[in-house]
């Protein structure tokens, strides 16, 4: 590449994680704030969460159509090549987590008696957890770091962890509440969701590892 090539590849590079970064903000925003929704009950901010979504799809399509462009003209080699291809699937993959946080604010309408339904409790801790595997990996991403990224992976253990214990509790509520059955399934809905973004979270952790070293990581870390 001639001098003139490579500054504008590395400032393509730039736009290119500037974007995967702000969807990732937006993404982790949702989470959050799908989860203040839900347990508030707080319709209008669920709307809003849900509306923002398409803030995020719209990243992504950007980012499909730079690294294109960027494939297309820069005949990217090896090292570079790979990062232009983890940036497309990591993006992708945050999209993902952006639908998960969509569906928690969804469910908000649907859970009846929120004071009164202790299952509800259970959530806040299990969708921090995984806000913070998503913030981790965006940091492991912006800062090409691949012990961070397996760390993100370790992680994921305890969202699944938390998942179970959610599950257990719940079917159990519902034994001794019949009435609330209908609510109780909802709960049980979110977690997975809350789940999923733990999985997506260690999916891009695993491309960020590969973007970083060429390899993805041992499998003891899952």
């Amino acid at each position: 590449m001639s001098e003139h090539t490579v500054k504008a590849f590395d400032e393509d590079i730039t736009r290119l994680r500037g974007l995967i970064a702000e969807m990732g903000g937006l993404a982790e925003v949702a989470i959050q704030e799908g989860m203040e929704a839900l347990i508030k009950g707080d319709e209008d901010l669920a709307v809003e969460v849900v509306a923002r979504d398409k803030k995020i799809d719209a990243l992504e399509s950007e980012v499909d159509k730079l690294a294109v462009r960027i494939i297309a003209l820069r005949a990217p080699m090896a090292d570079d090549l790979r990062e232009v291809i983890a940036a497309m699937k990591i993006a992708g993959v945050v999209e993902r987590i952006g639908d998960y946080s969509k569906n928690i604010a969804k469910r908000v309408k649907d859970i009846d008696e929120r004071k009164h339904f202790e299952p509800l409790a259970l959530l806040p801790a299990m969708a921090e957890l995984a806000s913070e595997m998503v913030h981790d990996v965006l940091t492991a991403y912006a800062a090409r770091d691949p012990v961070l990224a397996r760390e993100v992976i370790a992680a994921d253990n305890k969202v699944d962890a938390f998942y179970n214990s959610i599950f257990r509790n719940v079917v159990s509520y519902m034994v001794e509440n019949p009435a609330t059955i209908s609510s109780a399934a909802q709960i049980l809905f979110i977690a997975r969701n809350i789940e999923r973004i733990g999985d997506h979270a260690t999916n891009v952790a695993e491309m960020v590892h590969f973007a970083a070293t060429g390899n993805y990581p041992p499998d003891e870390d899952h």
